[in-house]
């Protein structure tokens, strides 16, 4: 139970908008009852230990535990690393280590500031938890000398926690995401309890702002907890934060309002009372919470705890630099003593800095660490917070469905979500533990209400959903969505981010930032498999004319395509049946960022489930149906890559039968955007044979494509003969208008194909060629008809939605 309340002055008083007499109902107070004097000795001794590593990480390529007086000759060439945030991050390091020592707890520690490396680093090797996953780094001498000596070198650690770093669960290079993370590896963990560090420059970020509400989506009866730490040390890189200029009364204000149960630790004469008091305060809140949830009593809006911890920057390195104060400001921020392989001043400074911690008393000859500051060690290797298996090797795969059973007809018109949605109440039927959906507020717009028949929304705070297990978590923001994607994913579980195509490019850099991370576990031997990191693009720019220019961009795929063809896939679906055969594969699918493209209107069902498969499994293929003469010997192939673009095409087939009867069509669809690549370039790139099989070496290949032309240019470089080849593609034009205009806007209609057909097949077949101007300037005249029908009716002519056989309802809906 909380203690009683106090208000607790911040050592640099500053003016509060927070009346006194409502302060003092805020900040947690506790009793501080001392650490035993052996514990006391082992944590300050620790952290001594740590502290000396890190910051001799950052300076010294020898004499790396400075038996003798340090040289010019010593120190680096290059002053890589960050000082300032280390002894906050092992400051906490200890104390989570003597709690989880004490207690038996599954612990997983999420670092903020990502560039304390030196910080994270020197607490692996002390817990020998480096030298499991590299062995080459053993608790000795000659161990330590290579982690100080190659830091921020070719071949040794970066500067930033990665996944290289045992225990890390995210990327250190872009601030922001560290919180909501956090949150989604403990979602379905009930055991697991994460704490993470968010630095109060971090805390400025609008997606940390946001991942404040986070708990509020955690039901504690299945999931773990979070224990934020707010790590106020006062500065950035080169100016104050705004956490550092709001006083106590400020931040209890701020987090009460969160809903947490705030409480301040900064008392540094005794930081380790105040510490081990607050953490053992906030374990037992955090069971308190569960304990009511999990025997069937929940708490509703209960108030988890938080601590705010108030520590100086770079504290414990030189006190001032030349005159400057350097501890307790931004220029301890990096290097404290950028000039020590030439300053002899600060080189004596860094001599005297690195012996303050008296190394000798902390090492054993043979440079390992003395047995009294391991004490407070974790004595199981497997609860040490570098050796947790959910951060390297919790994959759990999702059962296989049949996907077949949620297949429609060819030849009907169904929409492609309304049947995804359909696959994925199977797929939450038959993995309730382990798949979960992260949405923005866009889940039924999207047409995927169908998986609500078996499962509900997961929102702590609504009385309809508390308590109630949900698999869908919406919340209006991508970042979030995201980074609870990216927790639960890197933790061995499966989730889906469905998306307008729009606003996927809000977490642009994120997704980047989790593929590095990806990229360099997969290098790693020791990091497992992990479940693709899935998103579903949907409400694209073909129909989202009623929301307009700004609901139209597709910009999201050319940022898959940017990654490493290892790493990255994208898929173009052109029917519902193809689209639940990709979902079914991408699910199961390991170690990729799959991003799936579709649309939520109804539109033709073109191939039977046996079709569906193989289709999709060759990336591509030709359609003998909409082709002629099946496809033998074309004057032109037609490209149609989207569901909307494809039907496009096989309209200007259909035109070009009744136009141009001595035109040969060859109709090809390009489901898996990967294959047009060469072979020597990614892992489904088509070789020369198989590109020629379904293109031909020489006729003219007119692709309609959803995204921008320049991702397909890209793709296609290195095939020989490219100046056969035309694009038509999202063009940046748009409005509020109707479906068929965003096709005549940006040139991708079936009049625009067959035109382009036309040219393309005059350079080979003369009667076409005879024919040119007439049979163009003809089209051209149905696009003006077709534009004035919109302009004066206000819709689309519903002859545009019979083709040959197949009529299909493209109209839009105005929803979402």
């Amino acid at each position: 139970m909380p203690g009683e309340v106090i208000d607790r002055p911040n050592p640099q008083p500053l003016p509060s908008h927070v009346p006194d007499d409502v302060a003092e109902k805020l900040l947690v107070k506790l009793d501080k009852p001392k650490l035993d004097e052996s514990t006391n000795a082992a944590l300050q001794k620790f952290r001594r230990a740590a502290n000396f590593i890190a910051a001799a990480m950052i300076f010294l390529q020898d004499n790396a535990l400075v038996k003798r007086d340090i040289t010019f000759d010593d120190i680096k060439p290059r002053l890589l690393g960050h000082w300032g945030t280390c002894p906050g991050l092992t400051l906490v390091y200890s104390h989570l280590n003597l709690l989880t020592r004490k207690h038996d707890i599954d612990m997983l520690y999420v670092i903020g500031p990502g560039h304390g490396a030196p910080a994270i680093l020197a607490n692996l090797w002390l817990e020998d938890s480096l030298s499991k996953f590299y062995p080459e780094y053993t608790r000795d001498a000659k161990g330590l000398s290579r982690l100080i000596n190659g830091f921020s070198t070719t071949g040794g650690f970066p500067s930033h926690i990665n996944a290289e770093t045992p225990g890390a669960i995210h990327e250190g290079g872009e601030l922001g995401y560290a919180l909501s993370v956090s949150f989604g590896a403990v979602m379905d963990n009930p055991d697991l309890i994460v704490t993470c560090i968010v630095g109060d420059g971090e805390a400025e970020t609008g997606p940390t702002a946001t991942a404040w509400h986070s708990y509020k989506f955690i039901d504690p009866a299945e999931s773990g907890a979070v224990l934020p730490i707010v790590h106020v040390n006062g500065f950035k890189i080169s100016e104050r934060t705004i956490y550092g200029c709001m006083d106590d009364k400020e931040m209890a204000a701020l987090f009460t309002g969160y809903g947490y149960q705030p409480r301040v630790v900064d008392d540094l004469d005794d930081i380790d009372a105040d510490l081990n008091n607050s953490m053992e305060w906030a374990l037992g809140e955090i069971r308190r919470i569960q304990k009511a949830a999990r025997s069937g009593e929940p708490i509703f809006k209960p108030r988890w705890p938080v601590l705010i911890l108030r520590t100086p920057k770079g504290w414990s390195g030189p006190k001032k630099v030349h005159g400057e104060i350097v501890e307790g400001s931004f220029k301890a921020h990096q290097v404290p003593l950028a000039a020590a392989k030439s300053d002899p001043e600060e080189l004596k400074q860094l001599q005297d800095w690195l012996t303050s911690y008296k190394p000798e008393e902390l090492f054993t000859e043979a440079g390992a660490p003395i047995q009294e500051l391991l004490d407070i060690i974790p004595e199981r290797p497997e609860r040490r917070l570098g050796q947790k298996a959910e951060a390297y090797k919790g994959y759990v795969p999702l059962k296989p469905l049949d996907w077949r059973q949620y297949t429609v007809k060819k030849g009907s018109s169904e929409s492609s979500m309304q049947r995804v949605g359909h696959l994925l109440e199977g797929v939450v039927k038959a993995n309730p533990k382990s798949f979960r959906v992260f949405s923005p507020d866009e889940f039924e717009s999207n047409k995927l209400s169908k998986v609500f028949d078996s499962t509900n929304r997961n929102f702590q705070w609504d009385q309809f959903s508390n308590a109630r297990g949900g698999r869908v978590i919406e919340t209006l923001s991508e970042h979030q969505c995201q980074g609870f994607l990216q927790g639960y994913t890197l933790t061995g579980r499966t989730g889906l981010f469905p998306s307008y195509e729009s606003f996927l490019g809000i977490i642009h850099t994120m997704m980047v930032q989790y593929s590095k991370f990806n990229k360099m576990a997969r290098e790693t031997n020791w990091r497992g498999d992990i479940p693709s990191i899935n998103y579903l693009e949907t409400s694209t720019w073909t129909r989202q004319e009623h929301n307009g220019f700004s609901h139209q961009n597709p910009s999201f795929i050319g940022a898959v395509l940017n990654l490493k063809p290892t790493a990255a896939r994208v898929y173009l679906p052109p029917d519902a049946n193809c689209f639940v055969s990709t979902m079914a594969h991408c699910l199961q699918s390991k170690n990729y960022v799959n991003l799936m493209v579709g649309s939520k209107q109804p539109s033709a069902v073109f191939l039977s489930a046996d079709e569906a498969e193989n289709h999709c499994r060759a990336g591509g293929s030709i359609w003998p149906s909409f082709s002629t003469d099946g496809g033998l010997d074309p004057d032109v192939v037609l490209v149609g890559i989207g569901a909307e673009l494809t039907f496009e095409v096989i309209a200007a087939a259909d035109i070009l039968r009744r136009k141009a009867p001595s035109l040969r069509v060859r109709v090809v669809n390009v489901t898996d955007l990967m294959i047009l690549e060469p072979s020597s370039s990614h892992p489904h790139g088509l070789t020369k044979e198989a590109f020629d099989s379904l293109f031909t070496e020489d006729r003219p290949v007119h692709f309609n494509y959803h995204g921008y032309a320049n991702e397909l240019k890209g793709l296609l470089f290195g095939r020989p003969n490219l100046d056969r080849i035309t694009i038509a593609s999202y063009m940046e034009e748009g409005s509020t208008t109707t479906p068929f205009n965003m096709m005549l806007l940006n040139q991708t209609s079936r009049y625009h194909v067959a035109i382009n057909a036309v040219k393309g097949a005059a350079k080979r077949n003369n009667k076409v060629q005879l024919r040119l101007h007439e049979l163009v300037t003809e089209i051209e005249s149905e696009i003006k008809q077709t534009r004035e029908f919109i302009i004066k009716e206000k819709t689309d002519p519903a002859y545009l939605n019979d083709v040959g056989n197949l009529k299909v309802d493209t109209s839009s809906l105005s929803e979402g």
